[in-house]
């Protein structure tokens, strides 16, 4: 793994190649669109399903994604044709959201998100469709996003997405509701095509059923990740509010969302564990896949700034592997009808591998 990683670094390693069959014990393929470090795909794959191919840009991500699932994420999506694509039944995707222009009113979904990361997403299904591909898809985002643009984004989106033939089933979930130390809701969006599944029902899991708390979590003499006194002194405790909230074995709690901005110790967001050389630490690398429910076994290689980055920027997995059973559930009976060998080619995008993974 170390050569392979030295490897991927000088540039030198071009995307492996994706599967372009279904295996005989997968239920069903599904493809991986701003992919992170592979949170999705963890959850996906735990329900039987099969990754034929993945799109990440961020290098370090991608360095990540790679020790974990051995493949490279393809890089922008934006520059790869839908044609390169294998078939596959599902398509997942945790997208950023960006404004929508309203000059494209009445001409159509490719028109009115032109410019757009979504628009892929849809050009994507779209073309899939003509091969009778994808069945359906599930979209993640921030609950922002229903009030994004004064509502006009999300707007865009669900209406888009029943233009080109899906039925559109949307809610808002808390991760800390399957089995995470942590309070932190999404939006998800799935959709089922509606002439494959006339009249379908679909419901999200509100729980899985488990519950924990940080206290469970928390290793103790940790050394490494401490708060410098100084920094304690002068900015965190400048002011006697209850900020930032600082936790122990104690402290059976669920904390609040982990953000991708951790590791700058913002006072007014920022929860702290009292431990460690200085009294009072970060989390670790091990308590932050706990809070997100990545495998205590998942590989991080890279900085601490990236890991607090990466693991704020994912999924929780649990709750990703609940919804994904659900529509596995309703994908069933379709599914037996429809094992498949794509004739799409593997695909052959240029893209930045060429570049330094940063530290």
């Amino acid at each position: 793994m170390k050569n392979m990683l030295h490897v991927l670094n000088k540039g030198l390693l071009h995307p492996l190649p994706f599967s372009k069959t279904k295996k005989k014990d997968s239920l069903f393929t599904f493809i991986d669109l701003f992919a992170g470090i592979g949170g999705t795909r963890l959850g996906f794959e735990s329900a039987g399903g099969e990754c034929v191919f993945s799109s990440e840009w961020d290098p370090a991500s991608q360095k990540t994604y790679f020790a974990n699932f051995g493949e490279i994420p393809h890089g922008d999506i934006t520059q790869i044709k839908s044609n390169d694509i294998p078939d596959f039944d599902v398509l997942v995707a945790g997208f950023p959201c960006q404004p929508f222009s309203s000059i494209g009113k009445r001409q159509g979904f490719l028109h009115k998100t032109q410019g757009t990361l979504f628009y892929d997403i849809l050009r994507i299904i779209s073309d899939k469709r003509k091969n009778h591909r994808p069945n359906t898809f599930l979209l993640e985002n921030v609950p922002g996003l229903k009030t994004h643009d004064n509502g006009r984004t999300f707007e865009t989106i669900i209406s888009s997405l029943k233009e080109i033939g899906y039925e559109v089933f949307t809610d808002v979930l808390d991760g800390a509701n399957f089995g995470v130390p942590q309070h932190r809701k999404r939006i998800y969006i799935v959709g089922f095509r509606k002439d494959l599944f006339p009249g379908v029902k679909f419901s999200f899991p509100q729980s899985n059923g488990k519950s924990t708390y940080i206290n469970e979590f928390l290793e103790s003499n940790v050394a490494g990740y401490s708060i410098s006194k100084h920094l304690q002194n002068g900015y965190l405790s400048k002011k006697d509010d209850g900020r930032p909230i600082i936790i122990d074995k104690n402290s059976k709690v669920k904390i609040k969302t982990l953000v991708s901005t951790y590791h700058k110790i913002q006072r007014l967001t920022g929860t702290f564990v009292k431990d460690g050389e200085t009294g009072l630490r970060l989390f670790t690398t091990d308590e932050c896949k706990a809070i997100m429910g990545f495998p205590k076994d998942f590989i991080v290689p890279v900085s601490r700034t990236q890991m607090y980055r990466q693991f704020g920027n994912s999924v929780v997995v649990p709750a990703i592997n609940a919804i994904a059973k659900n529509i596995v559930e309703v994908l069933a009976p379709n599914l037996k009808k429809s094992r498949y060998a794509s004739t799409a080619p593997i695909i052959s995008v240029e893209s930045s591998y060429g570049q330094q993974f940063p530290e």
